[in-house]
Formats: C-alpha cells, structure tokens, sequence
C-alpha cells in the first residue's frame, strides 16, 4: 500500500527563508496549529505539540548534543528539507538545515555526523552540532536506486557499528529483487562492505533492534489493489541474515499472490512476527528504553502507524504497542489514538518515533507538520 505516502498538506501560508535561516518558534502561522485534541493514552501518560511549523516532517534523529534533525517526504513532488531542533536556555528553535535535495527522508547520527538519505544517495555531513548555522559539504557515502516509488529511504546504525538502509519495491507489486529492490541491506559507515540482510521486503519504513538480544526488527507495508481488508501489513524479525520475506509472491506471511505466487510458496517465507491489520502503513517501531514511562512498558514495541490512504474505511492513523516475551510477541493494542475521527476525518499521520533523554518519545506528523511529545506522570 502508499501508506507511507504523505497525505497531501492542508495549504498553508509561510514564509520558507533561506538555508540555514532560523524559524522563531512564534513566527506568525497563518493557518490552523495543529492540534492533539482527542488523542488518548493510558492513564498518566500525556501528549502536547512539542513543535509545529515542520512542513511533511517525516524521520528524526537525536544527536549527543540534543539536536533533533528531521528529514522530510513528500510522493510525488519531491520535498527538499532537513531541519533541526536545539534548545538553549531553555527556548526552542528551528533551523532549516539544508534544502534543495531528494526526498531526505532518513536521518541518522554517529559520531556527531549526520547521515542523509535521499532517494538516490546517502551523504555525511561532519561534525554537524558544531556548524548548524553553516553546514559543511557533503561527503558521497554510497549511491542508490533513482526510482521515487517506495524510494523514501529509512536509515539507522545497528549495534555492530553498520548503516542500514530499505530498498523498497519500485512498484505496487513487481518481482525485481533481482535487481536489487524489496530489500535491506548494510554496510560499513563509509559505504563500503554493501550487502543485504532481509528480501522479499516490499517497503520498510522503519526498523530497530530489541534490547538484550539485538534482534533486528522492521515494519512492512502490504500490496494493494487486493481489496480492503487483505493482506495484513507486517511486523517483522529477523533471525537469519539473508532471509525471505515473501514479496512478490506471498504477502502477511498466508496470501498467495494472484499474479506471483508461483515465484515462491508462503510456507517457505518467514511469516510476520505480527500481523498489524490490512493498509494499516506501519511506519517506525520503537523500543521503549527510557526510564520515564512505567515499568511494564519497558523494552516493548511501539509502532507508529500512518494510516490507509485507499480503503473504504480508514484505519490506522495510531501508535501501536507490542508486548513481547523475550522475542515473542505477547500482545499487541493501541496506545495512542484519535488522530481518526468518529466521521473519517484525519487529524494527524504518525510517522516517527524517537525517545528523547528524559525518557518521552516524541512523535512526528508528515501530514500536520509537527512533532508530538508523550511524556508520563504518576
């Protein structure tokens, strides 16, 4: 499904200034704030509009020094913008960081570089706290497909010190993991050492690592055009570096597909470690590690769901928790919801999730411009 497709923006008014220009937090919107009125959490757990102002904000990064960096998406008219977030003495300001790129939808920090996925590339940038007012060039990491469909590229550093990266499927469905596509992969901080990890993925937008056992974690989104309620999105694990997923040919770990079945048999395929619901668009999951939300949240899954964007009835639009047993998953509910009205109206589009250091999780809005902040008091 598009479900990681940013909904189209409400038309807002503002003025985009040059790079590296500061936004004053306050600067005069002239369209509606967004809004977390309606939103429910379980008891004592909060929500606030951490920051708005953040056209199609789409992943975010955490740099040593506070630094929030955000990259932005947009399908079908590339969006252009990195921004990051500082705070000193206690105000908050935003910088767009760079601009004139490709989709830079993934964000990552190592070493206090800043690592940039466009659709076709990943860069660094180094040093970047210390010259966020002026960013230095960008230094070629590694090249990649030139494709915009399901080319959003999601990026993270693992804890054997390598950069992965999903290669989406460059169709609703298509059999070209041949060619490189439905895929992660990894490899060494300076590109090299390329190899893939995970095939037959159709289009990860988020993957993490469990506490403990380091287990690699990813969300998928399901094909369409195979009616509203089939096939379910995924949650996946990975046990096995180079195994199969499924796609083209099977899809939510039980549906053949009717035109690529005969690539593959889904008993063959590993199966989802959670089934998440049809079109739902699983985007980021999240392993909660702070030490601000309750003891039974610890070490758990959330994963931040976009939302359909062709079914007849809308679902999704939510945060999600997964419990787990070990590497099993025990349960699976909603945490946050309400960004889906009672009428179908959408308020919000979940995409990233990312733990601050007091232990909140911040979430971002593509469809909103914003960032969430979900904090807990006893």
């Amino acid at each position: 499904m598009r479900g990681p497709h940013a909904a189209a923006p409400r038309r807002r008014s503002f003025f985009l200034m040059g790079l590296s220009t500061v936004l004053a937090l306050a600067a005069c919107p002239a369209f509606a704030a967004p809004s977390v009125e309606g939103v429910k959490l379980p008891p004592g757990f909060q929500i606030e509009v951490w920051q708005d102002n953040l056209p199609l904000a789409r992943s975010m990064a955490l740099g040593p020094k506070g630094t929030v960096f955000v990259g932005t998406m947009r399908f079908g008219n590339p969006s252009k913008d990195v921004y990051a977030i500082r705070t000193v003495n206690g105000k908050r300001t935003v910088t767009k960081l760079l601009t004139g790129l490709n989709n830079p939808n993934g964000v990552a920090v190592r070493d206090g570089n800043l690592y940039v996925a466009e659709v076709h590339q990943i860069t660094r940038y180094d040093d970047i706290e210390n010259h966020l007012d002026k960013p230095p060039k960008p230094v070629m990491i590694t090249h990649l497909p030139t494709e915009q469909h399901h080319g959003w590229r999601y990026i993270d550093f693992g804890p054997d010190g390598k950069l992965y990266v999903s290669v989406g499927a460059p169709c609703n469905v298509c059999d070209k993991g041949a060619q490189g596509y439905a895929q992660i992969i990894r490899m060494n901080p300076d590109g090299t050492g390329r190899e893939p990890i995970a095939k037959g993925v159709r289009n990860s937008v988020g993957f993490t690592w469990q506490p403990r056992s380091g287990k690699f974690w990813f969300t998928d989104n399901g094909r369409d055009e195979m009616g509203d309620n089939v096939p379910n999105c995924e949650l996946n694990r990975l046990d096995t570096v180079g195994a199969d997923f499924g796609f083209p040919y099977c899809h939510g770990g039980d549906v053949t597909d009717p035109e690529f079945g005969k690539l593959g048999s889904c008993a063959k395929a590993v199966p989802p470690a959670q089934k998440m619901g049809p079109h739902v668009a699983p985007l980021s999951v999240r392993f909660y590690t702070g030490n601000q939300f309750p003891a039974a949240y610890q070490n758990q899954a959330f994963v931040a769901q976009h939302g359909s964007w062709n079914r007849s009835t809308p679902i999704g639009y939510r945060i999600m928790l997964v419990k787990l047993t070990g590497d099993a998953v025990t349960g699976y509910e909603e945490f946050a919801t309400g960004w889906l009205k009672p009428d179908g109206k959408v308020t919000g589009r979940p995409v990233d999730l990312q733990l601050l250091q007091d232990g909140s999780m911040l979430v971002s809005d593509d469809q909103e411009g914003a960032i969430y902040r979900i904090s807990y008091k006893k």
